[in-house]
């Protein structure tokens, strides 16, 4: 056979068939070693109860470890992410980045007491460019306008989908589930992009916070209940209108839609009591304002126009997309969440899937365009509140109790130990001397107090362990990756997956 030539289908065969072999052999061979290494002998429990000779068993080898004995005198009175927390973590974690975005926002944002944290981190994307646009020293778009907006058609979601899945027992697991989880605060970007899209922005003074912005909880929990109890008004009505054969589908679903119409009047009289009554996309307003300069000036306009005008320049929310580093599933694919979004009929939530370090390339490569980076993480793991800083490094938790973390990042996916919990903005990068990042300046949504004034600390150990999305313009994204984005033949995950949780 010549060199370069395509080798016969016989051949192939063959060839497949000696490395199937060869992967059969190594993986006994592994299995073998692993039994070997295990102890086959007898527990002290034979029925698989909690056995006191194994507590005997435990304690004699804990009081010969004078590590663990040191242990059990500090640890039993002190906060244990205090005492191990890592000098040299913080040494390392530096708040000084080389690559920063050269136009400075503020003032620092603050979700408080609500789960909003995907409207803030986009809206302190947004307002990147207003500020440069409008010569602004502080400001902000009104997170509360977009979360009016979500809410209601979050909960129209719940309700279209109460009505297309009303054939299904009340305690099938999908209806339950979506019972459970039929509001959240949280969201993701592509559910930013359909309020973008269709409500425009605003400047905050045009619809300010208001308590239950801030405080979300009370008046979720009232809508909730409400929520529950339309659904099931809706799943009668469906009975109802089924056993009926002189009822057209059609015909069905037009008064069911007329009767989910009638039930969220309640949703809105609720809603805009609670938050007020915002302005309409298409409704005029006057905001009138100081430039950094102090020299004052005024727009008047819609919603969408504001939008349209100010919010971005060459980068388009619209245009944008995630990357995710989901290590369970196959990476170059597109990925989608059954069920999962605000506005019916909107764009749906679409995720590529791809390494970890084309979600650092991206940053890196964005941040020097002079882009903002919207990205979705854990943010409560391995990570310091008050100091700003998240890093795996930060607790020496398997020195002080001599163990080991021996879970991977799509393990923690599997086992519900890992989700995104936080969407946060990505505004610097640390470059060591190859040019790989070391750390990042993360601007989050807590208020001015955590952290270096408000700005935390990512190592990039932690990147790689928690960060899980980072939305990337089509212009700056791989061409590889943009083709599997356009491609659009998405694998469809269930409900209940991990890549579901919002931010």
């Amino acid at each position: 056979m010549n060199m370069g030539s395509t080798p016969s289908k016989a051949v192939q065969s063959e060839i497949r068939e000696q490395r199937e072999s060869e992967k059969a052999t190594y993986v006994t061979r592994e299995l073998a070693q692993s039994l070997a290494k295990l102890d086959l002998s007898a527990p002290l429990s034979v029925d698989g109860s909690l056995s006191l000779s194994n507590v005997d068993a435990w304690e004699d080898d804990v009081t010969q470890s004078p590590k663990l004995q040191l242990a059990r005198t500090i640890l039993n009175h002190t906060n244990i992410r205090e005492t191990l927390t890592s000098r040299s973590s913080y040494i390392a974690d530096a708040h000084v980045f080389n690559t920063e975005l050269e136009f400075k926002t503020g003032p620092i944002t603050n979700q408080k007491s609500s789960g909003r944290c995907w409207l803030f981190a986009t809206t302190n994307v947004l307002r990147y460019n207003i500020m440069k646009k409008l010569n602004l020293s502080e400001f902000q778009l009104s997170q509360s306008y977009l979360f009016f907006w979500d809410k209601l058609n979050k909960s129209n979601y719940y309700l279209e989908l109460a009505i297309q899945h009303a054939d299904l027992p009340v305690d099938d697991r999908l209806v339950y589930y979506l019972a459970d989880e039929l509001i959240s605060d949280g969201g993701q970007w592509d559910m930013a992009v359909n309020l973008l899209e269709t409500y425009g922005v605003i400047p905050q003074p045009l619809y300010p916070e208001s308590l239950h912005s801030s405080l979300s909880s009370p008046v979720n929990t009232l809508l909730k209940t409400k929520l529950r109890e339309h659904a099931l008004i809706l799943r009668d009505l469906s009975a109802s209108l089924r056993a009926d054969p002189a009822i057209s589908a059609d015909a069905a679903l037009r008064a069911l839609r007329s009767k989910k119409e009638a039930l969220l009047k309640e949703v809105y009289v609720v809603m805009s009591a609670t938050l007020g009554v915002p302005p309409r996309p298409d409704e005029k307003q006057t905001w009138d304002y100081y430039d950094k300069d102090g020299k004052p000036g005024s727009w008047t306009g819609t919603p969408r126009e504001f939008y349209k005008a100010f919010a971005y320049d060459k980068y388009s929310p619209a245009d944008s997309f995630s990357l995710i580093n989901d290590p369970r599933n196959e990476y170059g694919k597109l990925y989608t969440v059954d069920k999962l979004g605000n506005i019916w009929g909107g764009r749906p939530v679409l995720y590529v899937n791809t390494e970890i370090e084309n979600l650092k390339q991206a940053v890196v490569k964005q941040l020097k365009a002079g882009q903002p980076v919207f990205f979705g993480c854990d943010v409560g793991q391995f990570s310091d509140r008050n100091a700003g800083v998240m890093d795996t490094a930060l607790f020496e938790y398997e020195a002080a109790f001599d163990i080991k973390f021996g879970l991977t990042k799509a393990d923690r996916l599997r086992t519900s130990e890992s989700s995104m919990t936080h969407a946060m903005v990505i505004s610097g990068v640390h470059l060591d001397a190859a040019g790989r990042p070391a750390r990042y300046k993360v601007e989050n949504s807590w208020g001015d107090v955590p952290g270096d004034r408000g700005y935390f600390v990512m190592s990039d150990a932690w990147f790689e362990q928690f960060v899980y999305q980072v939305v990337v313009p089509r212009a700056l994204a791989p061409r590889d990756l943009v083709a599997v984005f356009d491609k659009g033949e998405a694998q469809t995950l269930p409900p209940w997956d991990p890549m579901g949780s919002l931010a």
